[in-house]
């Protein structure tokens, strides 16, 4: 059974490390910092790192790998379309790649960036999981630094197809903010006042709200509710167009929450 802990970096990133306990091998993904993996690897000298997934180029993503490649000789996975240092496996589309004894799956989810993949793993597990990067948060969804309204809203429809129970481990702490700009969406929607109030008390006492799991996401998110009337009616009021296809309501939910 693979556990998952959640290195913190920066000021809201997690560094998602992906433990083997038989194995005493693990991987981190998107290693944004070096030092946090360092920390964890010096603690505990008996496990090996053997993989870093990355999921897109930002800095803050890719700023450590270089340092642990040095250090560890980790197998370096992520996008073919996009310049990732020390890269030894680069995964598109259709892909699957082996980590920890495991199958993993890669998509091509452009939106956030254009060549942005993620990693899904089903297969032998009690519970499927996505590494979702910056295209899915916890009650919301990445900006479009690159991609266009209907290239981000299907990627994300995509990732809403898969398995409800799906554990759903993004890379930022943004929960709290999202779902309050979820309630000012959809003010009468019971699940997203619940999961607002649960959250409200986790970062009260300073913990994490993630993995998030589909179902949630899709009781919760506006960006995975485009076609609900609430959502649509809402987006309607903050565009000056109207909006006949499910990735314009997706445009203007996403252009409101960039002020919001």
């Amino acid at each position: 059974m693979l556990i998952f802990t959640a290195l913190p970096a920066f000021n809201d990133n997690y560094i998602w490390l992906i433990q083997d306990p038989q194995r005493k091998e693990c991987a981190v993904v998107d290693p944004g910092d070096a030092q946090p993996v360092l920390n964890w690897l010096a603690e505990h000298p008996q496990w090996q790192l053997s993989d870093i997934l990355i999921t897109h180029y930002h800095h803050d993503h890719i700023g450590g790998v270089a340092t642990l490649k040095e250090a560890t000789q980790a197998r370096v996975v992520g996008p073919a379309r996009e310049t990732i240092p020390c890269l030894d496996l680069p995964v598109d589309e259709g892909a699957s790649i082996e980590l920890l004894g495991h199958t993993v799956q890669v998509f091509a989810v452009p939106g956030h960036t254009l060549g942005h993949v993620v990693y899904f793993a089903t297969t032998g597990l009690a519970q499927p999981w996505l590494l979702s990067g910056d295209t899915l948060f916890a009650g919301g969804c990445g900006r479009m630094f690159e991609g266009h309204p209907e290239q981000m809203h299907h990627s994300l429809m995509r990732l809403a197809a898969l398995p409800h129970d799906t554990l759903v481990y993004c890379t930022h702490e943004y929960t709290l903010s999202n779902l309050h700009f979820a309630q000012a969406v959809e003010p009468t929607n019971t699940a997203i006042a619940e999961r607002l109030k649960n959250v409200r008390q986790l970062r009260d006492q300073q913990l994490i709200t993630l993995p998030s799991q589909m179902d949630l996401e899709k009781r919760t998110n506006p960006f995975l509710r485009c076609a609900q009337p609430g959502v649509i009616q809402a987006a309607q009021q903050h565009s000056s167009t109207q909006l006949e296809q499910d990735y314009a309501v997706f445009a203007a939910l996403r252009s409101w929450k960039d002020t919001f």
